[in-house]
């Protein structure tokens, strides 16, 4: 059995906390329109569970032990646990459940959350106590107004395409942690090496605390920090983090991933309430009006790969956090710098990995695909909190609110639909100015947006550069599609060639089920001739960088260089040769 037990959230990291991963006794409900049991039905001593469930695994998939692809709208947990210290106060916390719940601890309802994607903390310190049993309905419709990235709505979330079996309920890790009298909720930390400081901006969960220590470290070493008086929940201040030039010299990149640790102490009457531990990096990036892209201030050609963060044995859980290393290993192996991480929120390792081992990344909102008025409520609200989570991970370098036209199906000409990117777009530098936004990735673009994607599953890379002049971009329509919406134009923003390739492998002779972009190739000899020509046709270009689509085979869709299992489909070193040109 698989067991994830390594702290869930390397960011906002407490030493006080134990694990809920593992077995938990569960139940399909397939009410119609909510719940067929009540909750007082369910948290009786006398309801019968007859299943149990291999947690933070989705029924669908096998690592949950159930591995079930029939469609279940509602579904049901339920776990005993042990605490020592029951009288301090306590925070139930969740990495992510598709896509709504509501949770009872000790027969009491504590909260609940919305949002498949999203990470949430209920505070249970009114409730905890030495013997606790946790209970959890989860409901997750086939809506598709709500966010779904690549799974399934059609046929009872059968696959089709390039969308996958569905993941429902619980799919990331759960736990107990552990304060005294207030905690830290959200810190968001923006570094300026310029003059070596840092802007906190700390939430608290009750806002009690009246005072915050910061204390920053380089390689174990106490290089700066700072302190603040509290009001209230919501706190913004400075911190000298460090000297100025030391900053400078320790900049974040991808050859030198340097991070400098972060300790915050809240406390109450001069009595520590909470201490928490995170990292960040000094680290800038920007676009140029000539139409470069700028790490630290100098070009970065990113060598990108579509990264759908699918696992054989898990779906879009991870079966170990190290297989996130392990991934980005093989990718830098085979001459990429970084991935467009495609559709989904990944889990927390993934960014922090990333974040060690200089591995550029993108932040992408999982899409909705219907347009109106419940779709746009919430796509903004989910981004909000997808924005948030990553705040402090240098490795994101860019966002990307929409992904070709799906839930905006009209944009090209639709004003709402125009005002709605554009207005994801504001929403997204209002909350973190510090990265590039590609407002509506592969085509359609409106004018608000920092950098332009553009998807192109052409065979052959014959033609690239015809196509491509930076004389014909406002009238460019790439796979039959405008590059910008009408009355929208190109304002000498970066271009990247963000999906490409996607070159399918051929299982065997006989599989009709295999899916992949233009026809499959049938040996390895004409893959290395179709991926050669599209690369160097590729690396002769303008763009500011590229994405191929991708690392791993997924379900049915068969163009990954890594199979299923994540293990090479191709010689590595070869790739890496024809990537990096």
């Amino acid at each position: 059995m698989y067991f994830r037990n390594e702290y869930p959230r390397p960011q906002l990291k407490r030493d006080d906390w134990m694990t809920l991963n593992g077995e938990w006794q569960f139940c399909f409900d397939d009410g119609e329109n909510d719940a067929v049991f009540s909750d007082a039905e369910v948290l009786s001593e006398d309801f019968a569970f007859p299943m149990t469930i291999n947690v933070p695994f989705s029924y669908q998939y096998p690592a949950s032990g159930i591995g079930s692809k029939d469609y279940h709208p509602g579904m049901w947990y339920k776990r005993t646990f042990s605490v020592k210290d029951f009288k301090r106060s306590a925070l139930l916390c969740f990495n992510a459940v598709d896509y709504e719940c509501r949770v009872w601890l000790n027969g009491k309802y504590v909260g609940g959350h919305k949002g498949g994607f999203t990470p949430f903390t209920l505070d249970v310190s009114g409730s905890i106590a030495e013997e606790n049993t946790v209970v959890v309905y989860c409901r997750d419709t086939l809506d598709d107004t709500v966010a779904r990235g690549k799974q399934s709505w059609k046929d009872g979330g059968k696959p089709f395409g390039c969308w996958y079996t569905p993941n429902s309920g619980i799919w990331q890790s759960v736990w107990v942690e552990f304060f005294d009298g207030d905690c830290t909720d959200y810190i968001g930390l923006t570094p300026c090496a310029e003059s070596g400081s840092v802007e906190v901006e700390l939430e608290t969960k009750l806002g009690v605390a009246d005072h915050a220590d910061v204390a920053v470290y380089f390689k174990g070493e106490k290089v700066g920090g700072g302190s603040a008086s509290l009001c209230g929940i919501h706190n913004k201040f400075m911190i000298a983090a460090c000297d100025a030039e030391f900053a400078k010299a320790h900049m974040w990149d991808t050859e030198n991933p340097n991070l400098f640790d972060v300790d915050v102490k809240l406390s109450i009457n001069g009595k520590t309430a909470d201490l928490t531990h995170g990292y960040f990096g000094f680290r800038t990036i920007a676009a140029t009006a000539e139409g470069a892209i700028l790490l630290n201030g100098k070009p970065i050609y990113q060598r990108l790969i579509l990264d759908q963060g699918y696992f054989a044995e898990g779906g879009l859980t991870a079966e170990s956090a190290d297989m996130f290393k392990r991934d980005i290993e093989l990718s830098v192996a085979m001459g990429f710098n970084g991935a467009r991480k495609h559709q989904k929120l990944e889990d927390p390792y993934f960014y922090y990995y990333a974040d060690r081992m200089g591995y550029l990344t993108s932040c992408e909102m999982p899409s909705a695909y219907t347009f109106c008025s419940a779709e746009q409520i919430s796509v903004a609200s989910e981004w909000q909190n997808i924005v948030r989570a990553v705040r402090n991970n240098p490795s994101v370098v860019y966002f990307v609110p929409l992904n070709e036209s799906w839930g905006v199906e009209k944009i090209v000409d639709d004003k709402a639909q125009q005002d709605f990117a554009g207005a994801m777009y504001y929403l997204t530098k209002a909350l973190d100015g510090t990265r590039l936004v590609s407002v509506n990735d592969g085509w359609e673009y409106v004018n608000e947006t920092d950098v332009i994607g553009i998807h192109d599953y052409s065979y052959s890379g014959d033609g690239f550069a015809e196509k491509y002049r930076k004389d014909a971009l406002d009238d460019l329509s790439p796979v039959g599609k405008r590059l910008f919406a009408i009355g929208h134009r190109y304002r000498g923003q970066p271009i990247l060639l963000s999906e490409f390739g996607g070159i399918a492998m051929q299982r065997d002779e006989t599989s009709n089920d295999d899916w992949g972009y233009n026809s499959k190739a049938l040996d390895d000899e004409e893959f290395y001739d179709r991926y050669a020509d599209l690369m160097g046709n590729l690396h002769k270009m303008w763009f500011q960088g590229f994405c191929y689509t991708q690392l791993t085979d997924v379900q049915q869709e068969i163009n990954g260089l890594l199979d299923v299992h994540h293990n090479p489909k191709f010689d590595v070193g070869k790739i890496c040769k024809l990537t990096k040109g």
